[in-house]
């Protein structure tokens, strides 16, 4: 092709995600090629002002081998445009140790955010070739005067690098009293990664000391075993399962806080359904966030062999952070997930859902300990990279900074890779999907289909149907107890001439995804809110995170708290599954002199992979509002059991709520019943875990097979 060639193609593309894919063939030919004019075209891209172009130029340095393209690459670290700062912190990865570049990759770490956790991935990858040198780099610049942060960050560092100069400094951090608190924690866990006596000794000195950091110090004797524990493998399969931004607990009590979304839910049940079959699933480990009390425990239960559906946490420090803010927590993140899987001896099959920091550090862990994978592959971020160049709020021109936030082409590359790396891969239905999987990802699904499976996700009926016989009895005159007690005391709140109207009900996380803003200003704003109330479910109203506090502002700036009584606004905060599950269900039938019959479900999304909330809802018999992309339209009939409408515009969306108010309040025409029968029929939780169950096995009888056939060699 020619690197002039492959350059054109970024430039001179369509879309964004055209340009993003073709930067690998741009990489290729500077790699295939790497002479004087290839360095030339790469240097020109880099000054344009192609936002695209300079990214892709700048990876494509990284596959050259040649030293003036490693000398252009480590001066990039100084560029005064942060976002080449950032890429050229990860392109460095793919090249040598450079002494030049080792000082302000370490100011970077000292930094911290996501460029920092790039900086750190890299001179975690050159420790094994210049430990020596970064040994002292490291040491060095943690004693100068730093924030706390910033030193705890650098003793972390100082914990990936195979050295013994390394040792002393952290046993002088771990056992200072006068240190801060961070910097003694992050010694103490990097101490857990050295095997050298001095090391344990100072950690079971710690341990003795009792606390948070004798918890913390604990855990890291354990990651200093030098032998996984081994269990009693038994007959049936291991499954690991994974989200790390979620209070995940088998009651689900934590639902629609944070980031505490559908996919902690999903989880739940799904682990439950898998190991309720008699075969071939003996026990499913759900990981998730947690503290170091918590941590000890679960490990004692993953390592004495209990089965079933088992729960084990990853201690972060706390207070937790979204999913955006958490890359920095790869190594601490790497360490949890591989102690858990180590104590569980044989994991047959580690299943990854989500392109974030969780399923980054998991993929090492499963190479490292040989564990193959499942990857559950959704075009995102590439959706959304999409709709907003659509909407041109996006371009490739900007597209430096957004990235900054966003980390689009990490993410989209982090995709790419989990899937290239896995054993198997998984689909939500989509209206196209093969052809959105080709476009949008690269993944052509035609090839070795015996490797990829459609799967639709599932709820739970039994729930479902519970709540809906409850609300069908105080619908019909009983008193409301539990949570239609609570909901019932919310609506007396209102204004007795709104307690005559029906309910528009949304679930969900608190976040600008999940479009909740866009809903209420769609709402206060027209007709709407003379024909109905509206019940917003979800968020942590208490101590809201940033994503919380954002949507939480727009709402305001919507309409003013003292006005949402009286307008009938509720916002109640997140709620368990089954509470939510009730209140859906009352909105279907109505509370008898607070809120009448025939309300509606409402998903502002800016997007949905699939919809679990939205397909509890249709469970229920309620007629939804969905967005008319992604998964709700490969099962939501329009017009029928629900509207489809493009969420991102409020007119639209408001036009759609009319819709589905009307109909939900004209004379029953056998939508719920044909709604109820769809989800039966196609998307229950038992049919998703049977779907999968022998995804798994035939991930663990493959990689089985290719054990024996490595064994033959040896």
């Amino acid at each position: 092709m020619g690197i002039q060639t492959a350059m054109d193609r970024i430039t001179e593309s369509g879309s964004i995600i055209e340009a993003m894919r073709a930067a690998d063939d741009l990489a290729f030919e500077a790699g295939r090629d790497p002479g004087l004019r290839t360095l030339r075209v790469l240097s020109a891209a880099i000054a344009a002002d192609d936002d695209l172009a300079a990214i892709a130029a700048v990876h494509a340095l990284a596959e050259m081998n040649d030293e003036e393209a490693a000398r252009l690459l480590s001066s990039l670290l100084s560029s005064p445009r942060p976002y080449i700062v950032e890429h050229a912190a990860d392109a460095l990865g793919r090249r040598p140790a450079r002494p030049d570049a080792v000082g302000r990759l370490v100011r970077l770490v000292a930094e911290g955010g996501f460029a920092g956790m790039l900086a750190q991935h890299t001179l975690e990858k050159w420790s094994t070739g210049a430990a020596e040198l970064l040994a002292v780099a490291l040491e060095t610049a943690s004693t100068g005067t730093l924030p706390d942060d910033a030193r705890a960050r650098l003793v972390e560092t100082m914990g990936l690098v195979r050295h013994p100069l390394v040792v002393r400094p952290l046993q002088t951090w771990a056992t200072d009293a006068a240190a801060p608190t961070a910097v003694r924690e992050a010694a103490v866990a990097a101490l857990g990664q050295r095997g050298e006596p001095a090391a344990i000794s100072t950690l079971e000195q710690i341990v003795a000391e009792g606390g948070v950091l004798g918890d913390l110090a604990r855990l890291a004797l354990i990651d200093a075993e030098p032998a996984p524990l081994v269990r009693d493998s038994g007959e049936g399969l291991t499954v690991a399962q994974l989200f790390l931004h979620a209070d995940i607990d088998p009651s689900l009590s934590s639902a629609g806080s944070g980031d505490n979304g559908g996919i902690a839910t999903l989880l739940v049940r799904l682990g439950d359904a898998l190991v309720a079959e008699p075969a071939p699933v003996q026990r499913v480990l759900t990981l998730s966030r947690g503290t170091a009390a918590q941590a000890g425990p679960d490990l004692l239960r993953v390592a004495g062999g209990e089965t079933g559906h088992v729960y084990g946490h990853i201690p972060l420090s706390s207070p937790p952070v979204g999913s955006a803010a958490a890359w920095p927590l790869r190594v601490s993140v790497r360490r949890g997930i591989r102690r858990l899987l180590r104590a569980a001896g044989r994991v047959d099959v580690l299943h990854l859902r989500m392109a974030d920091v969780g399923s980054l550090a998991a993929a090492d862990v499963a190479r490292e300990l040989g564990i193959p994978t499942v990857f559950t592959v959704a075009p995102d971020p590439h959706s959304v990279i999409a709709s907003l160049e659509r909407s041109g709020t996006l371009t490739r021109k900007d597209f430096g900074p957004v990235d900054l936030t966003e980390h689009f082409w990490f993410r989209t590359h982090l995709v790419q890779s989990l899937a290239a790396s896995a054993a198997h891969s998984v689909f939500f239905p989509r209206p196209q999907l093969e052809r959105d999987m080709r476009a949008l990802v690269g993944i052509d699904m035609s090839s070795h289909p015996e490797r990829h499976t459609v799967v639709a996700e599932g709820v739970d009926l039994e729930v479902v149907d519970r709540a809906v016989a409850r609300a069908r009895q105080v619908a019909a005159g009983d008193e409301p107890v539990g949570a239609l007690a609570e909901l019932a005391a919310l609506l007396d709140a209102l204004p007795a001439e709104r307690r005559r109207l029906p309910l528009l009900v949304t679930v969900g996380r608190m976040h600008r995804i999940k479009g909740m803003a866009t809903l209420v200003r769609a709402w206060a704003d027209g007709p709407l809110a003379d024909a109905a109330n509206l019940l917003v479910i979800g968020g942590d109203l208490e101590h809201p995170s940033l994503d919380e506090r954002e949507q939480l502002d727009h709402i305001r700036a919507a309409l003013p708290p003292a006005q949402h009584a009286a307008r009938g606004l509720l916002l109640t905060g997140h709620r368990s599954n089954d509470v939510a599950a009730e209140w859906l269900a009352a909105a279907r039938f109505g509370l008898p002199g607070r809120a009448a019959p025939g309300g509606v479900y409402v998903c502002a999304s800016l997007k949905e992979e699939f919809g679990l909330a939205i397909l509890e809802a249709m469970a229920t018999g309620l007629l939804v509002v969905a967005p008319d992309s992604g998964g709700p339209a490969t099962y939501v009939d329009d017009d029928d059991t629900g509207f489809l409408t493009e969420t991102a515009d409020p007119a639209k969306l408001a036009t759609a709520t009319e819709r589905a108010l009307a109909r939900a309040g004209g004379a029953d025409d056998g939508a719920a019943e044909r709604a109820r029968d769809l989800v039966a029929e196609r998307f229950t939780i038992q049919g998703m875990a049977a779907k999968l169950a022998p995804v798994y096995e035939s991930v663990a009888h493959s990689e089985a097979e290719l054990q024996r056939a490595a064994e033959l060699l040896i």
